[in-house]
C-alpha cells in the first residue's frame, strides 16, 4: 500500500480545496423552531415565514425598510459624559460599552434619522435591544431630545420605535432623569402641533414604558410584543397568583384600550404613511404617483444633520 498516494495526498488536497463556508446561514425561530435561511428571513424583515413570529431587527435594517428607497440621514446626537458614576459590577461600564459597540456596530442604543416615507418627510428614532438591552441612559435621553428638536425645526412628525429593558443601571439616578427629560421633549412636539407616533416592539418595559413610550398621539405595537412596567414573572411572584393568558402582550393591551393598533411589521410602513399624512392634514398617497426612488449603496450620509440639544445637567 502506498500510504503517500492513498493517504497523504488526499489529505493535503482536502485541506487546500476547502471552501470558506459563511457562518449564521440559518436562524432558528424561537417560537416554532423552524430553521430559516438568512436571506429569506432578511427579505421578510426578520419575521418567521412559518409562524409569523417577529424577531429582533436592528434600527438600520428597520429604517432601510421604512424610508423611501432605503435612503435616510443620521441626525447627530450629543454625546453625554462617559461613565459618570465609575460603575463596576462584573465588568467596568466602559468595557461593557465597548463590547456592545463591537457586537452591534453602533455607538449607542438609539438611532435617530430623517427621511421620507411615501414622500412624507419624517424624523424617526429607534432603540436597539441588542445594545445592552436597549437600556435608557443619558444618550437615549439626548437622542429623543435631538429628534424632537429636529422635528420642530423641520416641522415634521416624529415616529419612535421603542425596544428596551428599562433604565440603565450603570448610570443610576442619571438614567432615571431621562424620564422627565424625554417627557419635556414630547411636550415640545405637542406645543408645535406635530404628531408623535410610537411603535412599541418586543420588549418595551420599565421606565421607557413609564415615560416616552406611552405618551404618543397614536400607539401601534408589533404582534405579541411584551409591553409592561414590571414583567409578568415579577408580578406573579408579588401577588402569588397566575396571570391571564397573554397578559401584557400587545393583543391583550389592545383589547383593554392601551393601544390603538397591532400591526405586523410587513404592513407597518403603509400604516405609518397613512397615519402621518392624516395627522399632518395631507392627501392620501396614491401609489401610482410615487416616483421611483433612487437607490443608493450608501444609505447614510457622511455628514450627519446637526441639531442643538439641551445639555445634560
Amino acid at each position: 500500500m502506498n500510504w503517500i498516494s492513498n493517504y497523504i495526498r488526499p489529505r493535503v488536497n482536502s485541506i487546500f480545496s476547502r471552501r470558506e463556508v459563511p457562518e449564521n446561514l440559518w436562524s432558528k425561530c424561537g417560537e416554532c423552531g423552524t430553521m430559516l435561511f438568512h436571506r429569506e428571513l432578511a427579505e421578510n424583515l426578520n419575521v418567521c415565514t412559518s409562524c409569523d413570529h417577529h424577531m429582533a431587527i436592528t434600527p438600520r435594517d428597520r429604517f432601510t425598510a421604512l424610508f423611501d428607497g432605503g435612503v435616510f440621514v443620521d441626525v447627530d446626537v450629543p454625546a453625554p459624559t462617559a461613565d459618570p458614576l465609575h460603575f463596576k459590577d462584573q465588568k467596568k461600564y466602559p468595557d461593557r460599552m465597548k463590547g456592545a459597540q463591537k457586537n452591534t456596530g453602533e455607538k449607542e442604543a438609539m438611532l435617530v434619522a430623517e427621511g421620507e416615507i411615501g414622500r412624507t418627510p419624517i424624523i424617526a428614532a429607534a432603540q436597539d435591544f441588542s445594545f445592552m438591552g436597549g437600556s435608557m441612559g443619558m444618550y437615549v435621553g439626548n437622542a429623543i431630545i435631538a429628534a424632537a428638536e429636529r422635528a420642530v425645526q423641520l416641522k415634521r412628525p416624529l415616529v419612535l420605535f421603542s425596544a428596551a429593558g428599562g433604565a440603565r443601571m450603570q448610570e443610576g439616578i442619571l438614567s432615571l432623569m431621562q424620564m422627565p427629560r424625554t417627557t419635556v421633549a414630547v411636550e415640545m412636539l405637542k406645543e408645535a402641533n406635530l404628531p408623535y407616533i410610537v411603535v412599541l416592539t418586543h420588549p418595551t418595559t420599565g421606565g421607557v414604558t413609564a415615560s416616552y413610550a406611552m405618551l404618543g398621539d397614536v400607539h401601534i405595537a408589533e404582534p405579541n410584543a411584551l409591553i409592561c412596567f414590571a414583567g409578568p414573572r415579577v408580578i406573579e411572584q408579588t401577588i402569588r397568583e397566575k396571570l391571564p393568558e397573554g397578559f401584557q402582550r400587545a393583543e391583550y393591551l389592545l383589547d383593554h384600550g392601551m393601544l390603538d393598533r397591532v400591526t405586523p411589521r410587513g404592513k407597518m410602513r403603509d400604516e405609518l404613511i397613512t397615519i402621518t399624512r392624516m395627522l399632518m392634514g395631507l392627501d392620501p398617497v396614491v401609489a401610482g404617483e410615487l416616483p421611483a426612488p433612487e437607490l443608493s449603496d450608501q444609505t447614510v450620509s457622511e455628514e450627519p444633520a446637526t441639531t442643538d440639544s439641551a445639555n445634560e445637567d
